[in-house]
């Protein structure tokens, strides 16, 4: 008697959860596919960096969807190439960012990128997955954002970067 009375507390959740979702879902479907695509912007980064004996170029094409004036979602894709003495790195993968402006002026943002990282040092090669968690700070300028982001999951010893703050230009039209 016990196991049937405890079996329809998940079906109830279950049925609320979906009426919810039914409802939610009714409501977006009133909004035509030319709504979803004129809330699409396309743009990403690009970065350079040049020091002694070092070099790093990087391409991130990406997608956002303005949910509204203050917050957007997006997916990117990202190649990177480093080079620091003679340690070179390639690196492709992908991204989840999220973009917020608290003021047209400011831009807050967040994005987790997942990267296959090839590494050669000297006649050592080496491969792996590395993670990384951006939080940045940015001026939004319209279409042009400059600014700084600091990588929460830095790792000196894996990482292509030479440090977790990372300045960037990031542009959606």
């Amino acid at each position: 008697m016990q196991s049937v009375r405890a079996s329809w507390k998940p079906m109830v959740v279950f049925a609320i959860l979906m009426g919810c979702f039914w409802n939610v879902s009714n409501a977006q479907s009133t909004y035509s596919s030319q709504d979803f695509w004129s809330r699409v912007r396309f743009g990403g980064g690009v970065s350079l960096g040049f020091g002694n004996d070092a070099v790093q170029i990087g391409l991130a094409p990406s997608a956002i969807y303005q949910v509204n004036n203050y917050f957007a979602l997006g997916l990117g894709l990202n190649y990177t190439y480093s080079k620091i003495g003679d340690t070179k790195w390639n690196a492709f993968g992908g991204s989840v960012l999220a973009l917020a402006n608290p003021i047209p002026a400011l831009q807050v943002s967040a994005e987790y990128e997942q990267l296959y990282v090839n590494r050669d040092f000297g006649f050592v090669s080496d491969s792996y997955w590395l993670p990384a968690l951006f939080l940045g700070l940015g001026f939004n300028t319209g279409p042009v954002t400059f600014g700084v982001r600091y990588d929460v999951l830095y790792d000196d010893g894996r990482s292509l970067y030479g440090n977790p703050w990372l300045p960037f230009v990031r542009f959606y039209f």
